[in-house]
């Protein structure tokens, strides 16, 4: 069988060099006799593999030296409870709400402290991105929380809130390595990888070193200390091995296609592709404000929720995966993130304008 197009939200479609290259090493990786899924987490050949992933995610985001990078696992909802422990100092934090996830975690900080949302896009159900150049921010906020791209409702940040001075924490779990990015902006920058780039099971978190500190709330387990992961180099205990190992192919494909700044070029026109039929369309139409859109997740509907269980059901048979939106919205969802080819989107459109041409009033 060949391979059709996945358009999941995650786990999302991988690059096929990648799949192909971990396939050829499945069963003895480098000459070590063993796959790395067998592999002992302190031996030599492993240490090589998450020193280099570091290494290169280091290079590819412009990582400076007073940041940490960790591979964590529980994915990123377990950071909405390990952010508030470790930073919640005045146990006071802010929050923008733009979509689910922003709001589970800031559901969850109030269980640790005061959580504020200071602004929140749920009047319109999520379609654009609050104004956040002048936010009623805390004095005694330890860090102010956003979710920068909202893979269910499909909108990003294009500007980052002004947090007028205080910590910046990002859940950027659906654009990660997605375009260049100014890590000094924020505090914490983190997310699963399972979106973007890896197989679900790891969580990288990229930490200022200040934040990093042995002043944790009480009860805070030690899994759940930043100190903990960074002192022993993601090596505590064992780690998602086997992911962090296809990160690290990633981060090598990422640099070999040119680095962030391509990928951007390539993710925008994807992107336009699939934007500019829908805002010609007079049958599916875009959900989010213009200025606001996602390049990695395109939520869209006819208006009419028959004809988009057609089209999910249709577009499936011709090879088109994981197209169905997300339980809470409805209609359609095309997740179009880096190891989707330009050739996918292409022939998405292709059929999306057939089935347009089939189902007209």
């Amino acid at each position: 069988m060949s391979r059709v197009y996945n358009f999941s939200a995650g786990p999302a479609v991988l690059p096929e060099e990648v799949l192909k290259e971990a396939a050829d090493e499945m069963l003895d990786y480098k000459g070590t006799g063993m796959s790395v899924m067998e592999m002992s987490h302190r031996s030599k050949a492993f240490e090589e593999i998450i020193t280099t992933a570091e290494k290169d995610i280091r290079e590819l985001m412009n990582i400076p030296d007073n940041y940490k990078v960790l591979f964590l696992q529980g994915g990123a909802s377990s950071q909405f409870a390990m952010i508030p422990m470790n930073l919640m100092k005045n146990k006071v934090a802010d929050f923008i709400i733009t979509g689910q996830w922003a709001k589970k975690a800031y559901q969850e900080a109030s269980i640790y402290g005061k959580a504020n949302a200071i602004a929140s896009s749920a009047d319109k159900t999520f379609t654009y991105i609050p104004d956040c150049s002048d936010l009623p921010i805390s004095e005694d906020a330890d860090y102010v929380y956003i979710c920068e791209n909202n893979t269910i409702y499909g909108t990003k940040y294009k500007t980052l809130p002004n947090t007028k001075g205080k910590t910046l924490v990002a859940d950027v779990s659906s654009c990660f390595l997605s375009e260049p990015v100014d890590v000094t902006k924020y505090g914490i920058i983190y997310g699963g990888v399972q979106k973007n780039v890896g197989p679900a099971g790891v969580t990288i978190v990229i930490i200022r070193e200040d934040l990093i500190t042995e002043d944790t709330l009480p009860g805070t387990p030690t899994m759940f200390k930043y100190k903990i992961h960074a002192d022993n180099k993601s090596l505590y205990n064992t780690p998602p091995a086997y992911g962090i190992y296809i990160c690290g192919k990633v981060f090598k494909w990422l640099k070999a296609m040119g680095g962030l700044s391509v990928m951007k070029e390539r993710n925008e026109r994807k992107a336009k592709i699939l934007y500019d039929y829908l805002d010609q369309s007079s049958l599916f139409k875009g959900t989010v404000v213009k200025e606001d859109r996602s390049m990695m997740n395109v939520p869209f509907v006819t208006g009419n929720a028959e004809l988009d269980a057609k089209f999910v059901k249709e577009a499936k048979a011709a090879g088109f995966e994981n197209l169905k939106g997300h339980r809470t919205v409805g209609g359609m969802r095309a997740s179009i993130y880096n190891a989707m080819p330009e050739e996918g989107v292409i022939k998405l459109v292709e059929f999306m304008k057939k089935f347009e041409a089939e189902n007209q009033a």
